[in-house]
């Protein structure tokens, strides 16, 4: 009776529910049904398929975790494709607009296994975000390779925490794992998923869990009394966004350990302690030694850590075959806006058009059929393939960051009236004058700069994520903007960015943005990425300290990576500011944080830039980029 009621009711809440935080990978242009309904049913493979429901795999501690496996119909033994999900098997990440459907991969001869992790949807057990992932994982791709009619060979594929089940499953390495495709998702979940910068991501952390997790989890342990509440609570989202303190979160029930114990959890570790360290898969690339094809998103949440992801294994891999078959694809995308006609995400990201659609679903089955079913199918085993927006064009590249990068420094410089976009802030490779004055403005964290756009999650219909015009907000006072002039010739900026800020506060902690624009000759401003640091994390993640109110510290602020033709004409932007809500909590000026204290105090803030204090933006110029140089046609192989 117990497995039969938990499973009534599963398939509407799978549909309904099914992965807020899934991606977008489309097929190639011409690929797409012509009513743009998804997923077409164009492409499929040779294999009749059929499906079975709710297949037990035993756990080492005995828990009982359930998937759908669906069978091609032949005799021979074919590879394991496995995704391991929180947000229902169902649904297989497939909406919104994302992956193919499993019955699509089984139908090229794939044995596909959709399970559902600890504590969620038809599994057993308790759930516990990252907990348990890598046991999991272990013994279920083990017990994946043991099915009938598997070759032994597994691959593993999906987005978001379903790409970190993948991580988290690969450095325990199941001797039958081979290949992982982890796509959107992050190096460290403390780090660029969690916090940046020592700031808690509150726009992503807050919805995502109220919207996707707590409910699932509440409705597994049939605690329908929860599952109905925080519904009803994330229908007034923005309200509990602005509530504090975030140990005391009404919605999740502090005190009890059953509602979200990872949650408060989080809020207690607010530094890079062992909590964190014993899941990053950045402590482990030298465990994992298979070929891994990431994806990642100009403007999505975990862009910097997919990228980390690339470079880490690429350089400190588990073996020279692992380091010379990794494969990183950057697109023109949000969390789950992947250009499909179907999809939703933020309108700029939407006029790029079919090129720049994600083809992860085509990328995916040739990289199985070749490291899996051993096809010399002429798979690209290493390197880079990124969109560059502004030309809208795609590029390859051997490495990250490019090769034949400039670093090139362009430095803040002003009157002393940078702020509330008065033209007078301005951009020079040309580095500042002895005695070029400060600007100054307050910062309210009662009045914190809106979020317009960024690096976020999980949906641009609801949340602050993708590239918008930020005309409009710079007025205001506590935004210093500086530009440069008119480029002369087209400019391509693909890369990691740094701000170095020299800057002091009248506050024991504050926090400093950055974010990096190109302005358009009509004077439309279009952010391209962002980043902040929170002074008392300015020389560690897991150490802070606070500052001395009116000292003068140099921060770095890590700007996200980008790929941007900024044209003839054309000019680039820095902004400055001390706030980005409700992408960020608003630092309260006090030397405690909102997780534990609702106090708020003014700022007096100050941007120096002149001789003895160079604040800069050092960016990723590319020589050899323009227009004319690329492919208008997303990757294949």
């Amino acid at each position: 009776m117990k497995r039969r009621a938990r499973k009534a009711g599963w398939t509407a809440l799978a549909l309904t529910g099914a992965c807020a935080l899934a991606f977008q990978a489309a097929p190639a242009p011409a690929q797409g049904s012509e009513d743009g309904a998804w997923p077409p049913d164009t492409g499929k493979g040779p294999c009749a398929v059929g499906k079975t429901t709710d297949a037990g795999a035993r756990m080492r501690d005995g828990t009982v975790l359930r998937a759908d496996v669906y069978r091609p119909r032949t005799k021979e033994k074919v590879p394991v494709i496995l995704m391991r999900t929180q947000y229902g098997k169902e649904a297989a990440e497939v909406q919104p607009s994302s992956y193919q459907s499993p019955e699509w991969f089984a139908s090229h001869c794939y044995l596909v296994v959709v399970q559902d992790v600890r504590g969620q949807y038809a599994s057993d057990g308790d759930f516990y975000e990252f907990a348990n992932e890598g046991k999991d994982g272990y013994d279920s791709v083990e017990w994946a390779a043991r099915l009938p009619g598997s070759n032994g060979r597994v691959g593993m594929y999906g987005s978001s925490y379903v790409g970190a089940t993948q991580w988290l499953a690969a450095q325990e390495r199941p001797p039958h794992l081979k290949t992982i495709v982890p796509d959107k998702t992050s190096d460290d979940y403390f780090d660029g998923w969690t916090y940046e910068g020592g700031a808690f991501r509150l726009n992503f952390v807050i919805p995502w869990a109220m919207r996707k997790i707590v409910p699932s989890a509440a409705a597994n342990r049939r605690d329908w009394d929860t599952y109905h509440q925080v519904n009803r609570d994330y229908q007034d989202v923005q309200k509990w966004l602005g509530t504090a303190p975030y140990n005391r979160f009404e919605p999740f029930h502090p005190g009890d350990p059953k509602v979200a114990p990872y949650f408060f959890d989080w809020i207690k570790h607010r530094t890079y302690d062992d909590y964190w360290r014993r899941w990053a898969p950045k402590e482990n690339y030298g465990k994992v030694d298979i070929p891994v094809l990431n994806y990642a998103g100009w403007y999505d949440a975990f862009l910097d850590g997919s990228v980390r992801n690339y470079q880490g294994m690429a350089e400190r891999g588990g073996s020279a075959s692992a380091r010379a078959n990794q494969r990183l694809v950057i697109g023109p995308w949000d969390h789950t806006g992947w250009g499909r006609p179907t999809s939703t995400p933020a309108p700029l990201l939407k006029q790029i058009g079919p090129v720049g659609n994600s083809p992860v679903n085509e990328m995916m089955l040739a990289w199985w059929d070749h490291h899996l079913k051993g096809k010399d199918n002429g798979v690209r085993k290493n390197g880079v393939d990124y969109f560059v927006m502004g030309a809208n064009k795609w590029r390859t590249a051997p490495s990250w960051p490019l090769p034949q990068t400039r670093w090139t420094d362009f430095y803040l410089s002003s009157t002393g009236h940078a702020t509330g976009n008065t033209q007078d802030g301005t951009l020079s490779t040309t580095p500042p004058a002895r005695n070029t004055p400060a600007d100054h403005y307050t910062y309210d964290p009662r009045n914190p700069v809106p979020s317009v756009g960024g690096h976020s999650c999980c949906t641009a219909a609801i949340s602050t994520q993708g590239p918008y015009d930020q005309q409009q907000i710079e007025q205001r006072p506590d935004i210093a903007v500086y530009t440069g002039a008119p480029l002369a010739k087209d400019t391509e900026v693909t890369g990691p960015i740094t701000v170095t800020l020299h800057a002091r506060s009248s506050a024991p902690d504050t926090d400093w943005t950055a974010k990096l624009i190109d302005v358009h000759p009509d004077g439309t401003a279009v952010n391209l990425n962002s980043g902040i640091v929170r002074a008392s994390y300015r020389e560690s993640p897991g150490e802070p300290k606070p500052i001395v109110p009116g000292a003068v510290y140099e921060y770095k602020i890590k700007v996200w990576p980008t790929s941007n033709l900024f044209k003839k004409g054309h000019r680039i932007r820095l902004d400055i500011s001390s706030s980005d809500y409700p992408q960020y909590d608003p630092n309260p000026n006090t030397g405690s944080w909102l997780g534990e204290s609702t106090e708020r105090r003014t700022a007096q803030q100050t941007v120096l830039h002149d001789a003895a204090h160079p604040s800069k933006v050092t960016l990723p110029v590319i020589p050899d980029g323009g227009r004319d140089q690329g492919s208008g046609t997303p990757p294949q192989k």
